[in-house]
């Protein structure tokens, strides 16, 4: 399971369609077994879900997410974790793979 982060400095970033990169990190049976950081393509509307599905990502934990952009991930088979409320990609993935990641409200600003 591949599961994407959007980050700024090292830390979850509220702006998901804005994030300087992209931390995939590769689990498997809840254990973290390999971490990536990808920088995204150019910030065009509907961009990202493609770009993530193409690196075979089947989960994106954010703080904020449009309601299109999460219509498109859908369309992907990609699962969707809005209202994460910050901290680091292996961590959030750790709290996310042992169901502890605690959520807020999806803080998209748009």
């Amino acid at each position: 399971m591949k599961i994407a982060v959007p980050v700024a400095e090292g830390r979850l970033t509220p702006h998901f369609g804005h994030a300087a990169e992209f931390v995939v990190v590769h689990a498997e049976n809840e254990q973290i077994k390999k971490t990536e950081v990808l920088e995204p393509p150019p910030h065009e509307p509907g961009v990202l879900p493609g770009w993530l599905y193409e690196f075979g990502v089947g989960v994106v934990i954010a703080g904020g997410m449009g309601q299109r952009a999460i219509e498109l991930f859908a369309q992907k088979g990609i699962k969707v974790v809005t209202g994460a409320l910050g901290g680091g990609p292996e961590q959030l993935v750790r709290q996310y793979l042992t169901n502890t990641l605690v959520t807020g409200e999806n803080v998209c600003d748009h």
